[in-house]
């Protein structure tokens, strides 16, 4: 690919067409740059288009955003070595990102930052070390700007350091990074302090500066986030010191009139609290001379600070460190004064929990982010969740004086609402606040409160101000009100009395019909939630047949819902409606006639544009429950299914929408394993080839459905796919898999499954490569996984072959080869094997080797019997082995560094775990009766050649088989 003007011309109008909203243009031209990013110079090609200022701006941040995502995908060498970039690409990437990066429009910079980032990431030790050196050599530039854009790339490459799991490599690097780094920053921090002061007066350089500031904070942050650096520790005086300068500055010219976003002042200090919070947290001890001082100061800030959005982050911070302060025991005496108390609850924390004209807004015209603060726990930048930590701290140090303040406060605020419900309906919603918070002492996502105060009477409250929220006829009276009541019972499902919270369904049912998006959000995922509740006994508490004089109001209110503008792909409607399903079972089948044509018509819509992925793995969720009880009953019914859905399915195929790609793989496979005749309908066989498609392989995220639904083919049509003559492609699946380390063990179930049911005649030309290709990939790169897989697989081929032909195949690749492999993988590795259902098969096809095997008996390798004798009866007495590989901690740590595109298992499409030895019970009897075959006279000669305690096992294992040693 030459860097020429018509290729520019050409990239630049494919570019345009990946921002249409029409997915038959968008979809195609992401198709074509796919094909063509494996060519040579494509990411030249992309960066010399960026770098055209005269290009359409859109045009060019289209094009970073597919060089980040070019570099996302193939930067990193592959773990089977395969590199996707060519070599001269990525030396003239890194030569020319920096500048092109300092040299762009912010839009663009910040997509190339990400770049930057990406291949640092990778590559700043090994194969970019100068890197560092080059942003250090921008900080002595003097141009502000190009600092800027420096400092920008700097954060976007170390933020990785707050989230990356500790390991030697990452120590490694940071380490290299501050040794060079951080006097040069620190150095830059306080010129850039000093700046601030010299053009004090010269508001465009202020804006300039103090964005520096902001990023310089920060990086200040990420570096410091691991551990504290040895650096940082002997100069945190000039930083701290700086820091409460900052926080005190009030920078007139810097004010903005923007009431909603923040402007570079509260960044800073936004950010300064966040890195204080750090240091109050995890370096206590080395930073206790500088907290008095911060403590005083963030007290002031809140106190001083206005309620307008732009601050929200700020207060939020604020608030979080002096929570974080009050939990050390070392500074619980600033807050124990009872008068303390009480200026905090009255002056911070009562006026941080309010709800603010802009609360109403996202309320009314942001729903869905108003209900991913309040019920997703994303609130965590937001004053009232900030203000809710701290009151949950205090309490768990000063409980019955805080309850006694908050009572007050409480009681107040519930007698002003009594008086004017409709004028000061904010008093009850700030009530409901002040007792969540004192009432809760730990949650969990799962089950929300779990742990609650015994000062608060929760029954008593819920009864007297929640219940009679809910019992109002009008539904969309005071929305706020009427989410906070149903939140109240959500979170408090676990604690309050099981008939209260199942009592409460007939009205959040009725509330499926509010016209807010918040409050019918907020029902369908309450409702959700106490249908997922369980009893002592782990069953649902709530019942089908309790279920169902609520069922037709229920789908009624839940698929009105989707109807409505905004909620027309709800999650968690869908999440409800898919509970529903499965709480009542086959009492659903009479709803179904009504409900089917709805799910498939919502998922025809959704398929043109997939834009909320949860809402469609709840959907995909649905229908498989649909069919898993429907066919459970009326196994035909399968038939009535594949007409509604597969021309959605073929549609979905055609587009190659890859987002539901996976799923229509697991429903294909839930519908072959439904069926109860073993022929494969012609629809389905001439979808088969397409399957073997390697491209389909190429998306990780594709991989397990699509061979779940190959294993599918296989168990009810092989004989069909020996007539297309698709063995070989057939086995070229597996011999992709099985040479990755992410996907081996996929390749394992493939070719167990073919062995299974494969004539062994159609496999016999065929076998020896298989077993060359497992032990080359053995000798390349042995990791546990695959070592078991090998194993269960040579226990497998034993039992469905026999273990001469095992013994025959592996000699005839080299002679006596099969004395090496018991030498070097079954002798030292049997114990690592792990599952019932695999254990069992390794157990019963060892036993076969020992038992069913002349050669056994014969030289050379009747040296082996008593060994590997000893070996099963240790693997079925002692635990197995957990120690890895050297290759598996490599593994492990490149899976926890690099994000994998996963798929989602569909629970209702799960594969049944399948026993393939169900007529075999105990292997351990299984053993002992193959040994009893054994000619008179040889097993008591074999029992003398094990160790004793192991020879009492086997003689127990005789005795309960029946069997007397002579």
């Amino acid at each position: 690919m030459e860097l020429t003007d018509d290729n520019l011309l050409t990239l630049s109008e494919y570019l345009k067409h990946t921002l249409s909203p029409e997915i038959s243009v968008r979809r195609p031209a992401e198709k074509f740059l796919e094909s063509i990013e494996i060519n040579q110079n494509y990411p030249l090609l992309l960066l010399h288009l960026i770098d055209k200022s005269e290009m359409d701006i859109t045009i060019r941040v289209a094009g970073a955003v597919a060089f980040k995502n070019y570099i996302k995908r193939n930067w990193k060498i592959d773990e089977d070595g395969v590199d996707h970039i060519n070599q001269q690409d990525r030396a003239a990437i890194k030569k020319l990102i920096i500048n092109l990066m300092l040299n762009s429009p912010h839009s663009v910079q910040k997509q190339l930052s990400d770049a930057v980032s990406i291949i640092g990431k990778h590559d700043l030790l090994k194969n970019w070390p100068e890197l560092i050196g080059q942003i250090i050599e921008k900080f002595n530039s003097g141009d502000l700007n190009i600092i800027n854009g420096i400092l920008h790339t700097a954060h976007s490459l170390f933020k990785r350091y707050r989230y990356e799991f500790k390991s030697e490599s990452l120590w490694r690097e940071i380490k290299y990074i501050l040794d060079q780094f951080a006097k040069p920053f620190t150095e830059l921090f306080l010129t850039t302090i000093n700046l601030a002061q010299i053009h004090a007066n010269n508001v465009d350089a202020l804006k300039v500066i103090y964005n520096s500031l902001v990023m310089l904070c920060k990086i200040f942050y990420s570096l410091n986030f691991q551990d504290l650096p040895e650096f940082f520790e002997d100069n945190m005086s000039s930083w701290m010191k700086n820091f409460l300068v900052l926080l005190n500055a009030d920078v007139p010219s810097l004010r903005t009139t923007d009431n909603e976003e923040a402007g570079v002042l509260e960044q800073l200090k936004t950010q300064i609290c966040d890195n204080i919070c750090l240091y109050a947290q995890k370096y206590d001890e080395e930073f206790q001379p500088f907290l008095p001082e911060f403590v005083t100061t963030v007290w002031n800030l809140l106190t001083s600070t206005g309620q307008q959005t732009k601050y929200d982050e700020l207060v939020s911070n604020a608030l979080q460190f002096l929570a974080i302060v009050a939990d050390r025991s070392r500074y619980r005496n600033l807050f124990e004064d009872a008068g303390t108390l009480s200026s905090i609850c009255e002056k911070v924390i009562i006026p941080n929990m309010e709800f603010r004209d802009s609360d109403g807004e996202l309320f009314e015209d942001n729903p869905e982010e108003y209900i991913r603060r309040d019920i997703e726990g994303s609130d965590v930048d937001t004053r009232r969740r900030a203000a809710c930590d701290l009151v949950k701290v205090l309490s768990k140090y000063f409980e019955a004086k805080i309850m006694e303040i908050f009572g007050a406060y409480i009681q107040v605020m519930l007698e002003n609402y009594a008086a004017k419900p409709t004028e000061n309906w904010r008093s009850k919603d700030a009530a409901i606040y002040l007792v969540t918070s004192s009432a809760t002492k730990g949650k969990t996502q799962k089950h929300g409160v779990t742990q609650r105060s015994e000062l608060v009477p929760l029954p008593q409250f819920t009864a007297q101000h929640i219940e009679p929220e809910l019992s109002k006829q009008n539904i969309n009276e005071c929305p706020v009100l009427k989410a906070d009541a149903i939140k109240f019972i959500m979170s408090f499902r676990s604690v309050l009395p099981q008939e209260l919270v199942v009592g409460s369904l007939p009205q959040l049912v009725r509330h499926l019909g509010a016209t807010s998006l918040v409050v019918h959000t907020y029902a369908a995922c309450a409702i959700d939630r106490i249908l997922s509740m369980r009893g002592a006994d782990n069953n649902s508490i709530v019942k089908g047949n309790d279920l169902m004089p609520l069922a037709p109001d229920l789908f009624k209110g839940l698929f009105a819902c989707l109807s409505q503008t905004g909620s027309e792909e709800n999650e968690y409607v869908m999440k409800a409606i898919m509970r529903s399903f499965g709480i009542l079972q086959d009492n659903i089948v009479p709803f179904l006639a009504e409900l089917l044509p709805k799910l498939t018509e919502k998922l025809t819509m959704v398929a043109k544009n997939p834009t909320r992925p949860n809402f469609n793995h709840y959907l995909f969720e649905t229908l498989s429950l649909s069919i898993k009880i429907v066919c459970k009953s009326n196994p035909q019914a399968v038939l009535s299914f594949e007409q509604v859905l597969f021309p959605v399915f073929q549609e979905i195929l055609q587009q190659d929408i890859s987002e539901f790609i996976p799923y229509v793989f697991q429903i294909l496979a839930l519908f072959l394993e439904l069926r109860t005749t073993q022929e494969i309908p012609d629809p389905y066989m001439a979808l088969f080839p397409c399957l073997l498609t390697p491209v389909l392989f190429e998306r990780q995220a594709n991989i397990h459905p699509l061979n779940r639904l190959l294993q599918a083919y296989i168990s009810r049509g092989s004989h069909l796919i020996i007539a297309q003559d698709k063995t070989s492609g057939l086995l070229g699946v597996f011999q992709k898999l099985i040479a990755s380390k992410v996907n081996d063990r996929e390749g394992f179930l493939l070719l167990q499954c073919i062995i299974e049911y494969f004539p062994p005649n159609t496999l016999e030309p065929y076998m020896k490569q298989i077993f060359v290709l497992l032990f080359q990939r053995l000798s390349s790169s042995k990791t546990t996984k695959f070592v078991q897989g090998l194993i269960v697989f040579f226990a497998y081929y034993i039992i469905r072959y026999n273990a001469t032909s095992f013994i025959n195949i592996i000699d005839q690749i080299q002679p006596q080869m099969f004395g090496m492999v018991v030498e070097r993988v079954l002798l030292p590795d049997l114990q690592r094997v792990s599952g019932d259902i695999e254990k069992k098969i390794t157990a019963v096809g060892i036993s076969n080797l020992l038992t069913d095997c002349p050669a056994m008996f014969e030289n050379p390798y009747n040296t082996f019997y008593p060994r590997i004798l000893t070996a099963l009866v240790e693997f079925f007495e002692f635990s197995h082995d957990q120690t890895l590989f050297p290759e598996d901690m490599i593994t492990e740590l490149e899976e926890n560094m690099e994000y994998q595109v996963g798929y989602s298992q569909l629970a209702y499409a799960k594969m049944p775990k399948k026993d393939p030895l169900q007529s075999i019970g105990d292997a351990r009897i299984h053993l002992a009766q193959g040994l009893g075959r054994l000619s008179p006279g040889q097993l008591p000669g074999l029992l003398g050649q094990i160790s004793g305690p192991n020879a009492n096992f086997v003689k127990h294992y005789l005795q309960n088989a029946g069997i007397t040693v002579a």
